[in-house]
């Protein structure tokens, strides 16, 4: 029987541009992601990946700034293996080695799966956005209306995790 090597989370770095476009294309529609307003390139911001037998299961991205971190994106291309709980623990190091007092992320309304994960790992909802994907559609208007699973994608909900 074959075995599997474990799963190793590393920092992403510029030789990994080229997977991260193609993984924020099938995941995301694009590498460019509009939160809160705000434009973020996946591709340019710091990350981790989650690397099997040298074939990328799962991506992380943020940012760091004036004493918190920012999750922006996170993806685990194979379900409940705890990949994407690795990515956001190597975050949470990474935010406590830079001072950071809490980790902020945004999710929308349809994204059922992610808001029980993150509550999971100890996040708490902080804030409710409503309508705040219709701006972003105005910035990039390729957003869908609505998720996979039926639902509207209109509001943001933002989840912080104190550290």
């Amino acid at each position: 029987m074959p075995t599997t090597n474990p799963i190793q989370i590393l920092p992403i770095d510029s030789s990994d541009a080229a997977l991260i476009q193609s993984a924020a294309k099938i995941h995301w529609g694009d590498v460019l992601i509009v939160v809160h307003g705000s434009l973020y390139y996946l591709d340019h911001l710091p990350g981790f990946k989650a690397v099997q037998d040298g074939t990328m299961q799962g991506l992380v991205t943020y940012q760091i700034g004036e004493g918190l971190c920012e999750i922006v994106s996170l993806d685990s291309f194979i379900p409940q293996q705890g990949i994407g709980r690795s990515l956001v623990n190597a975050v949470i190091e990474i935010a406590r080695q830079a001072g950071c007092k809490k980790i902020l992320l945004v999710t929308t309304n349809d994204n059922l799966d992610a808001m029980a994960f993150y509550q999971k790992l100890g996040f708490q909802m902080v804030w409710v956005e409503p309508d705040a994907v219709s701006r972003s559609r105005e910035i990039k208007p390729s957003i869908p209306m609505f998720a996979e699973n039926g639902l509207p994608i209109r509001d943001e909900i933002t989840f912080e995790l104190k550290i």
